[in-house]
This record gives C-alpha cells, sequence and structure tokens, in this order.
C-alpha cells in the first residue's frame, strides 16, 4: 500500500527542500519540489508535511515527532538506587608480622621486612587491577623503618596519592593510598 498519495506536501530527510508529491515509478516516489524539479525518493526518504505547519516544513520532521519531544519525561521511580560495594569498601592490611605468618621464630628483621613490603606490593597491585579507590596499609608507629619502605615502594607507582592514615582510627600507624581511577582502562 502506498504511504503517500499525489498532492501530499513531503519534506525529504536528509535535505533541506519541500515538494509535492506527483506519483509512484515504479517503487519509487516522484516528487515536484518547490523549484519545479522532478526528483524520485524511496517512501523511507520522506516525510508528509501539512502545508501550514512551518516549523515542520523547517526542520524536515513530522508534527507527531515535534509533539513527542515535547512531552514531558516520565516521572524518575524514587525507589532507593544501591551504590555499589566497590565505592564504600576500603581494603585495610595489617602489615604486623604476627597477622602475616604463624610463627616468626627463625626470621630475621630483613626477611621480616621483606615479606611485609612483598605483602603490600601485591595487595596495592590486587587494588589497582579491581579498581578499588583506596587502600589503607597498617605498618604501626615503631621505629619507622617499614613506613620508610612503604613510601618509597609506593613512590614507584603512577596515579596513587600517599597519606598519612585517619589518626583517631589507627593513631600514627597507617598510610592511605589513593588510586586515581584512569576511565579509559
Amino acid at each position: 500500500m502506498a504511504k503517500f498519495k499525489a498532492g501530499d506536501t513531503v519534506t525529504v530527510l536528509d535535505d533541506s527542500f519541500t515538494g509535492k508529491v506527483k506519483g509512484y515509478k515504479k517503487d519509487r516516489v516522484v516528487v515536484v519540489t518547490t523549484d519545479g524539479f522532478e526528483l524520485e525518493f524511496s517512501e523511507s526518504e520522506l516525510v508528509k508535511t501539512q502545508t501550514g505547519d512551518m516549523q515542520a516544513l523547517f526542520s524536515g520532521r513530522s508534527v507527531s515527532s515535534i509533539l513527542k519531544e515535547k512531552q514531558e519525561p516520565a516521572k524518575r521511580s524514587f525507589v532507593k538506587e544501591k551504590k555499589p560495594k566497590k565505592d564504600g569498601f576500603v581494603l585495610e592490611v595489617d602489615l604486623h608480622i604476627e597477622k602475616l605468618v604463624k610463627n616468626k621464630r627463625g626470621m630475621s628483621n630483613y626477611d621480616i621486612l621483606t615479606l611485609q613490603t612483598e605483602t603490600a606490593k601485591s595487595q596495592l597491585d590486587f587494588a589497582i587491577r579491581n579498581r578499588l579507590p583506596r587502600v589503607v596499609f597498617i605498618h604501626g608507629v615503631g621505629e619507622g623503618v617499614l613506613k620508610a619502605e612503604l613510601d618509597f615502594l609506593f613512590g614507584r607507582y603512577d596515579g596513587v596519592i600517599v597519606s598519612d592514615g585517619d589518626y583517631q582510627k589507627y593513631g600514627g600507624g597507617a598510610t592511605e593510598v589513593y588510586i586515581k581511577q584512569n576511565p579509559n582502562r
């Protein structure tokens, strides 16, 4: 069934002119433009307009599509949205040697420090891979040797910001690492 009939005013969708339908030639619609040219189009390239509808003539859209745009958008549901668990989650890594091994007997200070820094490195790599926003490393106050090693380790990473952990929660014995998220990864 023909979508257009002779005398219908139409606008060409991807062009800036209008005309009247003269008829059909095979499966193509013959349109006489306002300049008097006869052109052929497929039905999908044309939109029927009313002669009094100037906005549709200039924009190349049908009246119904313009009215549909002007309708108010559907009201938003007020159901509470759940945040992803990642946003509120903070990875806490306790680097005290008692938390890392069952028995530290036979370990030298060098072995202990190496295990603590390797644990910190692997946990930070895990957080970066899983796009966690921040990690807290609990190292204790002590003499500051582990803290200095951690500062050196974290300094080798691009895209992290290092600061002291929350004093009220951890005292002076924690370092907090914020991981800058790269949206292109």
